[in-house]
């Protein structure tokens, strides 16, 4: 049998363990030392740690965004994208990319809190300085391809339901697919006036099912009856004539 692994594994963890703050979290070193190929750094540690943990990093990204809260003056909108601005409404708002509204290096462009080392989101060093050379904790990053690519994680998801379909009780088939149970269209029609914190919610954990194919079928088949009636109630009142005003209220 190869030994290459083994021997691999041995430098790897001699050369982790020699460069090992005595304040890493204990977490994620346990998870380190459990992985198939122990991570020879902190930084890899770290982010292997995250990587195996996107429910967790997204729920701790809220968290972060929560306490930054949402910068005075900005409102979700789309536009051309130039400034960091989001173009669609399936992309998840984020303020802190936007030129204008951007704090720069040292504080993470996701949910606008300080990054300290190793991409961590707390100070567990005490120094209080910030990385200036990061612009992304380790957490957001998993987090925002969640949002992003929620498909990736169709295995984590499915382990969540316990391998049950929300929508009809049964097992999930291979075949299964992720959902956003509000679907984005009416998270932009109905809910983008919403506190930017909780509009994350709708891209997160929250709002994401894995759900049988024919199932997802039949959902998405109502989703578009109910944008084809919307759409049609808006451009009846559009093209329905004014009531004329009465004479008597024209009299000043």
């Amino acid at each position: 049998m190869s030994t290459w692994r083994d021997e691999r594994n041995e430098k790897s963890r001699a050369r982790l363990e020699r460069r090992l703050s005595d304040l890493f979290p204990p977490c994620v070193l346990s998870h380190a030392m459990r992985q198939p190929l122990t991570p020879p750094t902190q930084r890899l540690a770290v982010e292997s740690y995250w990587r195996h943990h996107p429910l967790l990093a997204d729920r701790l990204c809220r968290a972060l965004a929560a306490r930054s809260g949402t910068p005075p003056g900005w409102v979700w909108r789309l536009g051309s994208g130039k400034g960091g601005d989001a173009t669609s409404f399936r992309a998840p708002p984020a303020p802190y990319r936007e030129r204008k509204y951007s704090l720069g290096p040292g504080h993470c462009c996701v949910c606008g809190q300080p990054v300290y080392r190793l991409g961590w989101h707390a100070d567990l060093w005490g120094d209080g300085t910030p990385n200036k050379n990061a612009t992304w904790h380790s957490a957001c990053v998993v987090a925002w391809k969640l949002w992003a690519a929620p498909t990736a994680y169709l295995r984590i998801l499915k382990l969540r339901q316990q391998r049950k379909c929300p929508s009809t009780g049964k097992r999930l088939l291979k075949t299964s697919e992720v959902d956003h149970r509000v679907p984005l269209f009416s998270v932009w029609a109905e809910h983008r006036e919403r506190p930017w914190p909780e509009l994350l919610a709708f891209w997160g954990a929250p709002n994401l099912q894995v759900i049988n194919k024919a199932a997802h079928s039949d959902k998405c088949a109502q989703e578009a009856g109910l944008r084809a009636q919307k759409r049609a109630a808006v451009a009846e009142s559009l093209a329905s004539p004014q009531p004329r005003q009465a004479v008597g209220d024209m009299v000043s």
